[in-house]
């Protein structure tokens, strides 16, 4: 176990030691994923090119078919010898720091796969993001790293989770939003250490990525006045047909993956080849909807009726649930952004034209769309609301961007719709028969804090329900360390740390998640 819990709690030294080996995990993540960038801007570049020429030539689009088919192939081939790289990664991820998937390709076998298949996913016009993949290279590279530099497990998850932060950095040219997502998302938790780490990774890798591609932000709306008070409840409104859609969302990407295991006749090398021919079709009759979508959001705009906008969505949905339900590897951030702009977008010329609402504030809706179907699909509000604010550099939807992102949060709870990356893992574990095995004469720790109101609040030690397999070995309270006895008392806000065998880890996470719950 290499003292893991005294590592962690009892050496302050050693916890600035964590962030200093956080930040140059920052630095070298953001090395990668600046490579990553520009490699995918290259491919997404030279895809709209050859479909451009492919229009003017006809003849040739057999040709094209057939290269696209042996690229889907490779593709399939890279995902069969290695399963980790399949779709955005981040769920991969979320088990792996959760205890899954501990019989798997090396990082850096990961790392090559997951950065050649995704470039040629986007060279081919497929509607993924680079968002996922970025998460988890940046993850890869920092459990190379950390299996070098980091001293015990819980060290080395830390740095996983600040190499997913800067991941999602540089991807967006979003520090904020890669500190918040690895915490809301990936690591569900928070310490002082946890938190420094991740921003020193996140911060290092935003430096490096603005240094290549400037200060600008990613989407660059002009705003020009903000949504008046008396018009919020158009905010509801919007917020509620999100959360609705959301769902949806979520629904069919669930039942297509599903769709795509009950094609027998295709197997993993081959069923990636669909979405590869999909992509040639539309590259031809319709090429907005290719890659992950900068081209529609350069369609958003008031000369372009509601007809339009709609068939935009429909079109850029279905061909988003081809590619990622085939497992191809790439992310669904980018393409589910730019499909909640395409309703803002809607849903402001049907208030500019039914509702009186004033011309001015079209690029206001499409931006709090951004946010609340963010926020229904993947179920992350704080992260939704940075992530956009940052990426549209526009810091004054504060208030309209927490109204639309917690009214979608609230409906899609409402209609029972799992948080995307949750089911996604759920499914993947399912599909690979994850079970736990004997005991292992391995130690490993789990810390996590106690909710308010949980199973653990407020009650002795004793009189708790440890799971099989697991002995809590200290409690973290402010600075104050506690040895547990049987009739210490568990506080709201402790940090617990239970001692657990390699094999039980991620049984005993899952329960311990479960008991931790708040009470209703």
């Amino acid at each position: 176990m290499k003292n893991n819990y005294k590592v962690l709690t009892d050496n302050y030294f050693q916890n600035i030691i964590i962030v200093l080996k956080s930040l140059l995990v920052g630095g070298v993540v953001g090395g990668v994923i600046v490579l990553y960038r520009i490699t995918l801007n290259y491919a997404e570049q030279l895809s709209f090119n050859i479909y451009g020429f492919l229009r003017s030539n006809l003849m040739l689009f057999p040709i094209a078919i057939i290269i696209l088919c042996l690229a889907g192939y490779f593709v399939g081939y890279l995902v069969s010898k290695d399963k980790m790289i399949s779709g955005s990664g981040i769920p991969q991820l979320e088990g792996i720091l959760k205890g899954y998937f501990r019989k798997r390709k090396s990082w850096i076998h990961t790392l090559c796969y997951k950065f050649m298949g995704g470039a040629i996913c986007i060279g081919g016009g497929l509607s993924l993001g680079r968002e996922g993949p970025s998460i988890q290279l940046g993850a890869c590279v920092a459990e190379g790293l950390g299996k070098k530099l980091g001293k015990g497990r819980l060290e080395r998850e830390i740095l996983m989770a600040s190499g997913a932060s800067a991941g999602l950095a540089a991807a967006f040219n979003a520090p904020l939003a890669g500190v918040v997502f690895a915490l809301e998302e990936i690591f569900k938790y928070f310490s002082p250490v946890i938190l420094l780490s991740m921003m020193s990774a996140a911060v290092a890798a935003d430096f490096l990525s603005k240094e290549v591609f400037g200060m600008s932000p990613i989407f660059n709306f002009e705003i020009i006045k903000v949504i008046p008070l008396n018009q919020y409840w158009l905010l509801i409104f919007l917020g509620i047909l999100l959360g609705g859609f959301g769902a949806f969302y979520n629904y069919i990407l669930l039942k297509t993956k599903i769709l795509y295991g009950k094609l027998n006749f295709l197997n993993e090398k081959t069923k990636i080849i669909i979405p590869f021919v999909a992509a040639g079709i539309l590259g031809i009759v319709y090429p907005v909807v290719l890659g992950g979508g900068h081209r529609i959001v350069e369609e958003l705009t008031l000369k372009n009726g509601i007809i339009f906008l709609v068939i935009i969505f429909i079109t850029k949905l279905l061909f988003s649930m081809v590619s990622f339900g085939s497992g191809a590897p790439g992310g669904i951030f980018f393409p589910l952004i730019v499909l909640g702009a395409t309703i803002g977008a809607i849903f402001a010329r049907i208030s500019i034209n039914y509702w009186g609402v004033d011309e001015a504030l079209f690029n206001n809706f499409i931006i709090l769309a951004m946010a609340g179907y963010f926020t229904a699909i993947v179920r992350a509000p704080i992260t939704g609301i940075v992530l956009i604010m940052e990426m549209t550099g526009s810091f004054i939807h504060m208030l309209p961007l927490t109204v639309v992102a917690i009214t979608a949060y609230v409906v899609a709870d409402l209609l029972k719709s799992p948080p995307v990356y949750e089911a996604l893992l759920e499914s993947l574990l399912l599909s690979e028969n994850v079970e736990d095995t004997e005991e292992s004469s391995k130690k490993i720790v789990v810390e996590f804090i106690v909710k308010h109101e949980s199973g653990f609040a407020n009650r002795q030690v004793k009189n708790i329900k440890w799971p099989g397999k697991s002995l809590l070995v200290g409690i973290k309270r402010g600075d104050k360390n506690i040895i547990p006895k049987g009739d210490t008392k568990v506080k709201e806000g402790d940090y617990l740390t239970v001692l657990t065998d390699v094999n039980s880890e991620s049984r005993i996470k899952e329960i311990l998640d479960k008991m931790n719950e708040p009470k209703r």
